[in-house]
């Protein structure tokens, strides 16, 4: 099976703690992206930031699938935080945090922040 990114779109949904985003699984989130390579995750992101609003949340993940319409039911139920963390910010900018296991494969170097201008 190919490993891919996958990235679901995370809601802010506390307005009392303007930074939280839940983090939906993605039977669950209002959108989906399954790319090749990490960077094709931040034009995605700036189409979701066009449909859905200015400040969003997306979290992107390695997983092994096929396509979209059929991930394999593990890539669900092991869907957590442990992974990429990309906000979206004031002047186009994109903060990608790392919250991945520091044994796992990275297409990022660990727990590093990088600023992107979409």
């Amino acid at each position: 099976m190919t490993v891919r990114w996958l990235m679901t779109l995370g809601e802010r949904t506390r307005p009392d703690v303007p930074q939280y985003a839940e983090c939906p699984a993605p039977d669950q989130a209002r959108a989906l992206a399954l790319v090749d390579d990490v960077g094709q995750l931040f034009p995605i992101l700036l189409g979701w930031r066009r449909e859905f609003g200015r400040e969003l949340t997306g979290w992107a993940k390695q997983v092994e699938a096929v396509d979209i319409e059929t991930l394999p039911p593990d890539v669900i139920e092991h869907w957590g935080e442990d992974q990429l963390r990309l906000d979206t910010m004031p002047g186009g900018y994109v903060q990608v945090a790392d919250y991945r296991d520091h044994d796992a494969q990275a297409a990022l170097p660990a727990r590093k922040t990088v600023l992107r201008r979409l």
